[in-house]
């Protein structure tokens, strides 16, 4: 209850004053790529229950049916010249205040996966993960920020993912359900913060027992 009392106040303010860089984005992306502002996911929510999350639009249309599929590459093609600056800065994920805002995601909590890609994690994983809401930002999602690394060497980026990614993601994400707290809600909201401006930081550091 006290977390969603924050989500709803930081979500609040944070849009009232980025709203002008906002509406710049807004504008910049009228104007170039292919003419879209916003992109809308199905992901998976709290009890399972999906919805559609709020982006920057980054990549070409229907990317999802072309390349990698659901999955993000280093270097992918997919991604157009606007979206590689919004998604390098995380800006390209700014719209999901509003998903925070009306109550279907947190400021921090496991991130909301695409259905195929949450389908990767076992059932048992799947119930725990999901018993909470997912957030803009997470440990599994601060620690794996670079995932596109290690899937851009993979003959099978796919086959890398299910097997080398989501079983760590896993142990992350219940980890934080287990452990947590108002204090590790904003501990994890400054570590956000700081790998954004210092992308070489080492975040496990700051965790003893993961």
């Amino acid at each position: 209850m006290m977390q969603r009392l924050f989500d709803l106040i930081l979500s609040g303010i944070a849009l009232i004053i980025l709203f002008p860089f906002l509406l710049i984005i807004i504008l910049i992306l009228m104007f170039t790529g292919e003419g879209e502002i916003f992109y809308k996911q199905n992901r998976v929510g709290k009890n399972m229950v999906s919805f559609n999350l709020i982006k920057f639009a980054t990549m070409l249309k229907n990317s999802e049916k072309k390349g990698a599929g659901t999955i993000t590459l280093k270097n992918d093609f997919r991604v157009l010249p606007f979206g590689k600056f919004l998604r390098k800065t995380k800006l390209n994920e700014l719209p999901q205040l509003l998903n925070i805002f009306i109550g279907q995601m947190s400021v921090i909590g496991p991130r909301p996966l695409h259905n195929k890609q949450f389908s990767f994690y076992s059932d048992d994983d799947q119930k725990i993960i999901s018993s909470i809401r997912p957030g803009l930002s997470g440990l599994a999602s601060i620690i794996f920020r670079d995932e596109e690394k290690i899937l851009q060497n993979s003959n099978d980026s796919e086959k890398t993912y299910k097997e080398k990614i989501i079983p760590r993601k896993a142990m992350l994400e219940k980890w934080y359900i287990k452990n947590q707290s108002i204090y590790l809600y904003f501990k994890l909201i400054i570590l956000t913060l700081l790998v954004v401006l210092i992308p070489s930081i080492n975040i496990s550091r700051f965790f003893d027992d993961i």
